[in-house]
């Protein structure tokens, strides 16, 4: 198992200062929000994207891919009834692919609620059939990158679109690729009503990627959720790719999440403090 945790807990911090930290703490990747870097990673050129690359190099830490990527951007929308946006989003998320690949990354967390939530006049069909449309080409342009977009199934409170894991699973095999997933995230679990070892061992091999953090909105170890069944289902369906640590609350300070979280995930994944893994 690999653990990551993502760069927007790091408010305030450059790229390398954020990278070493994480990596001194003991975190084998970074998970990158690109809002945090800019509003469209179509202005990102090719010599910051090497520079974002060397400096994970130069720190010891992978780039496990990036997350909430819709966010700041505009006129934006998987499901809108639109095609001039669906279009527009269709070809961001292929840009979003080269850009993942480009930094060192292999996989794209598709959460971003507010733009891909159905409006009033929009159906359940015909939304998964309009947001099918935006996704097919950047799934084909990902397995040409060896990046894989997840999808990830958030609570109602969120979004109206794709709640549970099972819904998110019928979905993506709707388009069968080995690049086209979902993410299974725990805050997110807690919302069903099924226990979350279940749905991680039903939910199998569809997923690829993992979030870990506590239905209170703060890190691994802030609150009651227990990780060992998790770590332990995780562990018998195969799964050896990255838990990664997202948060929502950022008052216990970046430091405090990002030590307090890994010693948590080691407890529960029996990781001794000092061995690590590669991506």
């Amino acid at each position: 198992m690999k653990f990551a945790i993502c760069n927007e807990i790091f408010r305030g911090w450059d790229l390398p200062r954020t990278m070493a930290f994480a990596a001194q703490t003991g975190y084998d990747a970074l998970e990158i929000a690109p809002f945090t870097l800019t509003k469209d990673v179509t202005r990102v050129d090719p010599a910051r994207r090497a520079w974002i690359r060397h400096e994970a190099d130069r720190a010891g830490i992978a780039v496990s891919g990036i997350h909430w990527v819709l966010v700041d951007t505009i006129g934006l929308h998987l499901t809108h009834p639109d095609p001039a946006v669906r279009s527009l989003t269709r070809d961001y998320f292929i840009a979003l692919v080269d850009f993942c690949a480009d930094i060192g990354g292999h996989t794209i967390v598709v959460g971003s609620p507010k733009q891909r939530s159905l409006l009033p006049e929009v159906t359940p069909a015909q939304g998964a059939d309009w947001a099918l449309e935006v996704f097919r080409d950047a799934v084909r342009r990902a397995e040409d990158r060896d990046v894989t977009l997840c999808v990830e199934p958030l609570a109602p409170e969120e979004t109206n679109f794709l709640n549970t894991a099972a819904d998110a699973i019928a979905f993506i095999q709707r388009l069968p690729s080995p690049r086209f997933k979902i993410i299974l995230d725990v805050k997110a679990m807690c919302s069903e009503s099924k226990p979350i070892p279940d749905i991680i061992r039903s939910s199998w091999p569809h997923f690829a990627y993992v979030h870990a953090n506590d239905r209170n909105l703060e890190g691994p170890g802030f609150g009651d959720v227990d990780f060992r069944p998790i770590a332990a289902a995780l562990r018998d369906v195969g799964y050896d790719g990255t838990v990664s640590v997202e948060v929502f609350k950022f008052d216990p300070g970046p430091e405090a999440i990002a030590q307090r979280s890994l010693a948590c995930l080691r407890a529960a994944f029996d990781r001794p403090q000092g061995v690590s893994s590669h991506i």
